[in-house]
């Protein structure tokens, strides 16, 4: 049985706090709960000066939601899917997704620039993906919320370029911003982080029946075999890897093997855990 009210834990930027406040309605509309917000500063939020790159690992902006709720301070965890490591501690479960958003990555360049020579971003499967499209670009690291990064292209000298998630734009309602023009990138020039556009909900693993139904199945579908593929490659922050699973192919990019694009039938939906072993056989992967 739902209890009257449920307690959400939620990181606190403001992409965060937006995400988590749409969860909240959800579940009310769902179940008819009140909902409350616990918010909670992570390890990834509190070293703001890191390199996500070099000193970052799984769990950065996870770990401390995920023991709100294993202490019973939270009922329920809102996530960006793409922050959630493939694996998950004991006793935790994801109970489902709200629907998934636009999941491509967005080039942000300053407004004037055609042809960027300098493009900020932290994450090896972007840089690695973009350079294929600017080979003479040079790179670095840029950290943030959403505005600070946007601010940052748009005054200039940081770089001429950064790359962000047409989600998380347009969940903070941001459809332009000054000194800075927007250009979405296909699937076929950039595939997205696992689970990117995808808000999830996480719950103790004793509680997952109790929220049946409240959330998106499609979305479930996609990501959960999304998720195979991050679980069974054991990736993180360090490895330049995606995957995007549509209703009938699967957009896939790994630093050893390059962007593939192959069909998925119903039958590799059924069983997301062998379906991303055999597919990873076929790209070359040897597995454990």
């Amino acid at each position: 049985m739902v209890p009257k009210s449920l307690i959400l834990a939620t990181r606190k930027s403001p992409l965060a706090l937006a995400q988590a406040e749409m969860v909240a309605a959800q579940l009310r509309a769902a179940l008819g709960v009140e909902t409350d917000l616990l918010k909670i500063v992570t390890t990834g939020d509190q070293q703001a000066d890191w390199s996500l790159e070099q000193k970052g690992g799984k769990g950065l902006f996870t770990t401390e939601l995920e023991h709100a709720l294993l202490r019973s301070e939270a009922d329920v965890a809102v996530h960006s899917t793409k922050d959630l490591p493939g694996d998950m501690p004991a006793g935790l479960a994801i109970a489902g997704y709200l629907p998934r958003a636009d999941a491509r990555d967005v080039l942000v360049l300053r407004a004037g620039v055609a042809k960027p020579t300098s493009i900020a971003t932290g994450s090896p499967r972007r840089r690695l993906q973009i350079a294929r499209l600017f080979p003479a670009a040079t790179f670095t690291e840029i950290r943030g919320n959403v505005d600070t990064r946007l601010r940052k292209i748009g005054e200039g000298g940081v770089a001429d370029a950064t790359i962000l998630a047409a989600a998380g734009l347009a969940r903070l309602g941001i459809g332009n911003w000054p000194g800075v023009e927007f250009h979405a990138l296909g699937y076929q020039t950039m595939v997205p982080a696992v689970g990117q556009g995808a808000i999830a909900i996480q719950c103790r693993a004793a509680d997952v029946a109790k929220f049946a139904g409240a959330f998106d199945a499609p979305t479930a579908r996609a990501v959960t075999l999304e998720r195979a593929f991050q679980t069974a490659l054991g990736g993180g922050c360090h490895t330049a890897f995606g995957a995007h699973a549509t209703e009938t192919a699967l957009h896939f990019f790994h630093e050893q093997t390059g962007l593939h694009t192959l069909p998925l039938t119903p039958a590799d939906f059924a069983a997301p855990a062998e379906s991303s072993r055999r597919l990873l056989g076929e790209f070359g992967f040897k597995l454990g």
